[in-house]
């Protein structure tokens, strides 16, 4: 079985966002890079497949700092293929144009799997997994956190708001969007990755030049406006209770 997991580089949201000088992108001067959440439960899946029934595992990341980090740490879970895609990554390529050029690329490896995280914090126009099965003509299922191969079909476990799950089969190949793996991510010590580097071989891939259409269009970023400020209630108890019937009073709740 071929499975290939993709995963893109996000902002550490933990760091400090600033706003560029044309208000329409984030500096990214000095912002930190990190693998998407979601991606990172793709790829594990995509190991925990491999090591349950056999198959060959390709990763998938772009030509942008920390990729190759993000590709020797899989390697080291037991990816069997690290590809690095070269291209206009830094001129703002949105899923859109990200879904059409990887495409060339996934048509090459001939995929019976594609698995690819179901969100990311920097989605503004849709996420890749549906894009990709439009342009590969292939079913799409997401928010799957739960993954089985037989007989040319996949077993799906998929929620839905509610606490409700349901299973789907789907047949091969097909595209799934990863909200989580079957277990957390693993754990790999530095010195495994270190160990990597020295025996893992990174491919690399260039894409066609990128065709931005299709995105949304960013005019103006900020950071939120404070509103009216919370008002802070003090007193005994009963002075306390009095004051939240009279707001409530005030506001037609009461």
């Amino acid at each position: 079985m071929n499975i290939v997991a993709l995963f893109k580089l996000v902002p550490d949201l933990v760091e400090e966002l600033e706003i560029d000088g044309n208000g329409t992108a984030l500096n990214m001067d000095f912002l930190r890079l990190i693998i998407n959440e979601f991606d990172d439960h793709a790829i594990e899946q995509a190991i925990l497949l491999k090591e349950r029934g056999g198959a060959q595992v390709s990763i998938l990341g772009p030509d942008i700092e920390g990729v190759e980090d993000v590709l020797y740490t899989a390697a080291s879970k037991g990816a069997d293929r690290l590809i690095k895609l070269t291209g206009d990554f830094q001129g703002k390529a949105n899923n859109h144009a990200m879904a059409r050029a990887v495409t060339s690329a996934l048509k090459e490896l001939q995929p019976d799997l594609i698995l690819t995280g179901v969100q990311a914090n920097t989605d503004l126009d849709g996420s890749l997994g549906p894009l990709l099965a439009e342009y590969l003509d292939m079913p799409y299922v997401g928010y799957v956190s739960g993954v089985k191969v037989a007989d040319g079909k996949v077993i799906t476990r998929k929620e839905y708001p509610g606490g409700l799950v349901a299973e789907m089969e789907i047949k091969l190949p097909a595209v799934l969007g990863i909200q989580a793996a079957e277990q957390p991510p693993r754990y790999i010590a530095v010195a495994k990755v270190r160990q990597a580097m020295k025996t893992a071989t990174i491919e690399v891939r260039t894409l066609a030049e990128s065709d931005l259409s299709g995105g949304s269009t960013i005019r103006r970023m900020f950071k939120p406006e404070a509103g009216t400020r919370a008002e802070m209630i003090e007193g005994s108890a009963e002075e306390v209770t009095t004051r939240l019937l009279d707001i409530f009073k005030e506001i037609g709740v009461l």
